[in-house]
């Protein structure tokens, strides 16, 4: 009778023990998925999900791809190209770095890989069932990647059972994709649910643009800019005025060193700084992206990296506690970048006296088309000086007529009803 009790499991539970622990919901998925392409330096993601993400998720960059041999042992637990040695664990500054991304998601899913470098004609297709190897071929596609995820937890329904409902599901998806949208403005996200386009970002690098595309530009008129800096931490962002109040802290973002992530000392410092001006039911919506030095942190505490350890977090809670009642106090208001509008000069064919009393910064000009962009630069550099001008909803509607923009001998630029914009 053999007495032994303790047995080294087969890889096949191994690898769905390991998926648990990174594969919580179809919403852990798409955000390692994202992160893998926010890595390849892609600047365009797009994100379609059916049935909440539990029967499809696609998640498609142009990135810089991968090789043939690159892609097969991506799917290979704990290959990664992020770190080569135990003290790089110290100074990562890429999202992933474990190599357990792929070869959990693909454990308990059918999950395919399209990817292709610019130097290559052809692509590379890997296609897994379970975690197993299912097909290797080569077919067209464009440079970058594309992972297909279908039929989560088929092979665990235990698992399976504990998801929420569609609709939960989808929410819980789209509130990652927002997280990582504001982090990575510079990204453009688009996201597909259901065959209907839901959520979309310019990609124009500068974050009250992907403020207003996520919040609307009636919530961005009302956030205030944080800029602060205090022992080696750089605070940027945006904080809602006191009458902007939410009933949870999903609309509070913390980016540190570019991951989203959740801490309880920076959310206590949001608290205290905005002390009484809060009824005890609410919370103030907020965006701060904090870059401190990657020695001062641990990001290997978590199994999905949502959260950090700070070497010193009482001196992080009084860098963001500063920061935040600064632009309370009004000292970085962000329509302090701007005349009111009650200053702004006549122009003709434009009655400007029922005009809007709010004004925006130029970052809030969205990018209509290509050929506005010398436009819009004129624009916004007068805003910058702080300059009198139309109103922003004025402008975005001139701007939406598509009418050309041409300067005059003095530099000025008009529309062709010669209604002058600056």
């Amino acid at each position: 009778m053999n007495k032994n009790k303790i047995m080294v499991l087969d890889t096949a539970t191994a690898n769905k023990i390991a998926a648990g622990e990174v594969v919580e919901r179809p919403a852990s998925i798409v955000k390692e998925l994202i992160e893998n392409s926010i890595d390849a330096q892609c600047n365009r993601i797009e994100i379609e999900i059916k049935n909440g993400g539990t029967t499809y998720i696609r998640v498609s960059d142009n990135g810089s791809g991968m090789s043939a041999d690159d892609a097969k042992l991506a799917i290979l637990r704990h290959a990664t190209s992020k770190i080569r040695k135990v003290e790089d664990l110290y100074s990562i500054s890429s999202m992933g770095f474990r190599g357990e991304a792929l070869p959990s998601i693909a454990a308990v899913s059918r999950l395919s890989l399209v990817t292709r470098q610019e130097d290559t004609q052809l692509a590379v297709c890997i296609q897994t069932e379970g975690g197993e190897l299912h097909k290797i071929s080569e077919q067209g596609a464009e440079v970058g990647t594309t992972i297909t995820v279908s039929d989560l937890f088929y092979n665990t329904p235990a698992r399976k059972k504990f998801l929420k409902s569609i609709n939960t599901e989808s929410g819980q998806i789209s509130l990652i994709i927002g997280k990582l949208a504001l982090a990575y403005n510079n990204v453009a996200f688009n996201l597909i649910n259901n065959g209907r386009f839901t959520l979309s970002t310019s990609g124009s690098g500068n974050l009250l643009d992907a403020v207003a595309a996520l919040y609307g530009i009636d919530t961005a008129d009302e956030m205030l800019v944080v800029n602060y800096e205090q022992d080696g931490i750089k605070i940027n962002g945006f904080v809602g005025k006191p009458a902007v109040l939410k009933s949870s802290r999903q609309w509070q973002t913390l980016i540190v060193n570019g991951r989203i992530i959740n801490n309880r000392a920076i959310s206590r410092a949001i608290d205290d700084a905005y002390h009484s001006l809060l009824p005890k039911t609410g919370y103030p919506l907020a965006v701060l992206d904090i870059k401190i030095l990657p020695e001062k942190i641990d990001i290997n505490v978590h199994p999905q990296k949502s959260e950090i350890k700070f070497d010193n977090e009482q001196i992080v809670f009084r860098a963001v506690y500063r920061a935040i009642t600064l632009a309370l106090s009004g000292a970085n208001r962000a329509s302090d970048f701007a005349a009111p509008a009650k200053n702004a000069v006549n122009f003709e064919g434009i009655n400007t006296d029922n005009l809007p009393s709010k004004s925006v910064v130029s970052e809030r000009i969205t990018q209509y088309s290509p050929a506005m962009s010398q436009a819009r630069q004129e624009v916004a550099d007068s805003w910058r000086k702080q300059e009198p001008l139309i109103p922003f909803n004025v402008v975005r509607e001139l701007l939406e007529q598509q009418e050309p923009l041409k300067p005059n001998e003095q530099g000025e630029l008009h529309l062709n009803d010669a209604v002058a914009v600056e």
